[in-house]
């Protein structure tokens, strides 16, 4: 039983972007391991942009969120 966890900033990702998600990483799955779309698992999570971090800096202090 395969068990996707897909992490993403909590930037607005809509409902249709998430079923994109979940039947595109399902389908990988079953085209690359062989498995059935029955038995596997995705789970989203969207994180804080507070609580996200690359580069030594936290994603909200980052030049993208700086006006």
């Amino acid at each position: 039983m395969p068990y996707i966890n897909i992490k993403v900033t909590d930037e607005k990702v809509t409902k249709e972007q998430k079923r994109q998600l979940i039947e595109g990483a399902t389908q990988l799955v079953v085209d690359v391991l062989n498995k059935s779309p029955k038995t596997t698992h995705v789970v989203i999570d969207e994180v804080p942009i507070d609580n996200w971090g690359y580069d030594a800096k936290q994603y909200s202090n980052s030049s993208k969120f700086k006006s």
